[in-house]
């Protein structure tokens, strides 16, 4: 007997179990391969749990009614049992089990025409899906459960997978990017605070030592559940995943465009009336420096040291450089950062970066502007960088580890983009208009392959714009209002113009600040350092710009972007109610400096 173990999903972050509502076969029935078994209902969602495969069901081993944890076996499917009946088909359209990652699966109903206005591809019988999203970080996933929202029939091709081999959704962000360098900045923050910090607040704690192991094993932990917690939503919105590296086949003359799904030696062709391009962005190396992620690492490498080291090097202080370079600063590294431009986070607001130099001067990461790098030798034992210092004066840097952070390139290469009459750019990037539409119609693109910042969120606002284009609505994003954050202490985050820009523009506006040591909630914090700064229209009063540096700036911003998005004036924000103490009274206060009426100051 060939039987197959039936398991309860993966719940959510934030949900370890579920109770086992009433089945809907009993042992011995014939059963489906994606027929729903039983329903799970948690205190978030009601989950339906397919069949894996066909066959019989041989064992219940979960009645109805019981509470079950993540993983564990309920039922037992015996695949090589003669059916006593055939399995029953679902009895209407929206029963249909979602289409099984196999060449050409029908789909459960034939939606309706996409709209002209939409730009999709015309409706076609012979399409296994609606939507295949190549991709499957920030941008892709959410671009594929806001499709299925719609009433689509998705598909999502994803090869990533950990150093285990384990198929993982989620992209560079949630594997190896935002949360997980996020995690190990907030447990090196703890680290440093309990070193340093607390004594002021008459906790005195003697003896830290750190546990890199744990600490990078709860990191792990973390995108676990993250990655687990976007194939659930794939469930629950009955996207299929199909496993491998999704490559253009052709596209025949009605629009329906054919994707070849790889994985190892397999290959299997699917059809879809769209297609979205969501493949995300990898590290940039240095030419003639292997990246061996132990010696010389890129920010993937960077997030999983097995030790710390003494002296650590830096090739480029953007926002991973800062990032990374802060976390093993706080474990003990000597870090010096090494950056070719001859100013110090040129993007930002210049009030902004010159407080971010100062306080990162001070916590002791050593940053060098307007270097020439040479040659870089590296052994076993660590790695020596000569450069030329921004005088043109010959250095050398000797370090045990090194991170090249010098920017990300997009993953369009292999992609077969030809086969269906595209092209990247010189920079690798998908030319497309304002609602992500590619030259060719019915396929989009979006993310970190196309122009504009590479941040998971404009991914994400994509990914739902490009749904609902797809749906014949008719979306917009402001880029213009899009966030940006650097995770350092103190957070750096802004949105909008900086002075630079509007003087560059020749247009009249008018600034406020407040710093963060005026605050009573920064106070108590024990994390004064920082402030707030607006800008407006020196006539109108709307708002242009927000940059703030100080504890928790990340959230804060959020209240400038809702302005912005509202064309709010400066005034406005002024006469808000703000809790108190909080720290978002100084978005108050800066709003009225704007004005000249700081109230605490």
């Amino acid at each position: 007997m060939a039987t197959i173990e039936v398991k309860v999903p993966q719940l959510s972050e934030s949900v370890s179990e579920a109770t086992l509502l009433q089945w809907k076969k009993k042992p011995g029935e014939a059963v489906a391969i994606d027929e729903i078994l039983v329903e799970l209902e948690t205190d978030k969602v009601t989950l339906e749990v397919p069949c894996p495969a066909a066959g019989v069901l041989a064992q219940i081993v979960q009645p109805d009614g019981a509470t079950v944890q993540a993983e564990q076996v309920i039922a037992v499917v015996d695949t090589e049992a003669k059916a006593t009946a055939a399995a029953p088909a679902p009895s209407s359209p929206s029963a249909s089990p979602v289409p099984s990652p196999a060449p050409s699966p029908a789909p459960s109903s034939t939606p309706a025409p996409v709209a002209a206005s939409g730009g999709g591809a015309p409706a076609s019988a012979t399409a296994d899906y609606d939507v295949i999203v190549i991709g499957s970080g920030p941008g892709g996933y959410i671009a594929a459960i806001r499709a299925a929202q719609l009433g689509k029939t998705v598909a999502c091709i994803e090869e990533w997978k950990d150093p285990s081999g384990k198929p993982r959704l989620g992209g560079t962000c949630l594997n190896v990017g935002c949360i997980p360098s996020k995690a190990l900045l907030a447990s090196s923050e703890h680290f440093e605070q309990a070193q340093h910090d607390l004594a002021d607040h008459g906790v005195n704690v003697k003896g830290v030592s750190l546990d890199l192991v744990k600490m990078i094993g709860r990191k792990a932990a973390i995108v676990d559940k993250f990655t687990g917690g976007v194939e659930f939503l794939f469930r629950k919105n009955k996207v299929t995943w199909i496993k491998g590296h999704g490559k253009f086949k052709g596209r025949a003359a009605d629009g329906v465009v054919t994707v070849e799904a790889i994985e190892g030696k397999d290959a299997k062709s699917y059809t879809a009336r769209n297609v979205i391009i969501a493949t995300g962005s990898k590290a940039r190396h240095l030419p003639n420096v292997p990246v061996d992620n132990k010696i010389v690492s890129d920010n993937e490498g960077a997030l999983s040291f097995d030790s710390v080291p003494k002296t650590l090097a830096v090739i480029g202080a953007g926002v991973i450089g800062l990032e990374l370079g802060s976390v093993w600063r706080r474990l003990g590294a000597e870090v010096t950062l090494l950056e070719a431009l001859p100013t110090f986070l040129g993007t930002v607001d210049e009030a902004i970066a010159k407080e971010a130099a100062k306080q990162f001067n001070k916590q002791g990461l050593a940053i060098h502007l307007g270097v020439n790098i040479g040659e870089i030798k590296t052994s076993a034992k660590g790695v020596s960088i000569a450069y030329k210092d921004r005088d043109g004066a010959d250095q050398k840097l000797d370090a045990d580890r090194l991170i090249v952070s010098i920017g990300r390139v997009p993953n369009t290469d292999n992609l077969g983009l030809d086969a269906v009459g595209l092209s990247a750019d010189a920079r690798g990037f998908i030319p497309v208009d304002d609602q992500c539409r590619t030259s060719v119609p019915g396929i989009y693109a979006l993310g970190d392959v196309v122009r504009g910042p590479m941040l998971a969120h404009k991914a994400e606002d994509e990914g739902v714009m490009v749904a609902e284009v797809i749906d014949g609505q008719k979306p917009h994003i402001d880029y213009n209002c899009i966030p940006w954050v650097i995770y350092t202490a103190p957070e750096i985050a802004w949105v909008g113009k900086t002075e630079a820009q509007l003087k560059a523009e020749g247009r009249a506006y008018k600034t406020g600040q407040f710093p963060m040591t005026a605050n009573g909630r920064a106070l108590g914090l024990g994390r004064p350092e920082g402030f707030i700064k607006m800008i407006a229209d020196a006539n109108t009063d709307e708002l242009l710009g927000v940059h703030i540096i100080s504890v928790n700036a990340s959230d804060l911003i959020a209240e400038g972007v809702v302005a912005m998005e509202f064309k709010a004036a400066s005034e406005d924000i002024g006469m808000i109610s703000h809790p108190h103490p909080s720290l978002s009274e100084v978005m108050r206060e800066a709003a009225l400096a704007v004005q000249k009426r700081a109230l605490n100051m």
